[in-house]
């Protein structure tokens, strides 16, 4: 069976659709293929862009994902503990299955981890291993939803997987220009009832209350105009997603690297980003 690797993106609105020079064809790669520095995946809706990039005055690189538009709005980063020092990187996939991120020594920055498959897979904005060519059978091996960086997307879970113990949260970035690991998380506490907070190690900046049939009280993550939550309390798994009501905006949350939940919105036509909240 071959193993693909796909840009697998919900595109509720394709406005992101500027000429690519460096583009390599399609929205997938197989094993006999790569990705590296100057190259990038499209998504098929021209919406997310997958490639290297370095992060303001930063002179590292990064595996990441952003909206396909000027100026970038990374959402997702892999390397975020281990950058590339150097002037090139290449993103493979291994025989047996698995994403590996090389250095111009050919020596291992980044892997997938193949440990845990998840059972529910999405396709809203996603980059996914999966075992068949046909992206929509759902074969998942791996799925970046599994492991967030600072952003929250449609479709994505923030919460617990009982099963595995695989839990999704959003951590800040460093700074604006170091995407590793900040100091504030954004995640669901299940100790006694689930709800939501934002935290920096043992001390909690922000907590939501119970969810109240449309929302969690106090953090306010949904408007029925342009998006509403999703709230799972299931035996395997507990976790809250937030779903696009508007083909004219997209949406975003992101945790800022000073703690702060930002609810973003761009409305088309917009040249910037806005706080919904």
């Amino acid at each position: 069976m071959e193993t693909h690797l796909f840009l697998a993106f919900f595109c509720v609105w394709i406005c992101f659709s500027f000429p690519l020079d460096f583009c390599i064809a399609g929205d997938s790669i197989r094993i006999d293929q790569s990705i590296s520095d100057g190259e990038t995946l499209v998504s098929s809706g021209q919406s997310f862009e997958l490639g290297f990039f370095s992060p303001g005055s930063c002179k590292n690189k990064y595996l990441g994902i952003w909206y396909k538009r000027t100026p970038r709005t990374v959402v997702w980063v892999a390397n975020r503990n281990n950058p590339i020092t150097g002037a090139y990187g290449v993103l493979t996939i291994t025989h047996i299955g698995g994403l590996v991120l090389l250095n111009q020594t050919k020596r291992v920055i980044w892997s997938s981890d193949l440990s845990r498959v998840p059972e529910n897979l999405l396709e809203t904005g996603n980059l996914v291993l999966t075992g068949d060519s046909n992206e929509s059978s759902k074969s998942y091996i791996w799925q970046s939803f599994d492991h967030p960086s600072d952003t929250m997307l449609p479709g994505m879970k923030l919460g617990w997987s009982l099963k595995t113990g695989l839990q999704r949260n959003l951590t800040s970035w460093r700074s604006d220009d170091d995407p590793s690991p900040g100091d504030f998380s954004y995640r669901m506490d299940i100790s006694v009832l689930p709800y939501l907070i934002v935290d920096a190690g043992s001390s909690i900046k922000h907590h939501s209350g119970p969810w109240a049939g449309h929302e969690f009280n106090v953090v306010h993550v949904l408007d029925n105009l342009i998006y509403k939550a999703v709230f799972v309390d299931k035996k395997d798994e507990v976790f809250v997603l937030y779903e696009s009501n508007s083909n004219e905006v997209i949406t975003r949350v992101t945790l800022s690297h000073s703690g702060s939940l930002q609810h973003l919105t761009l409305k088309k036509g917009s040249p910037e980003w806005g706080n919904y909240i």
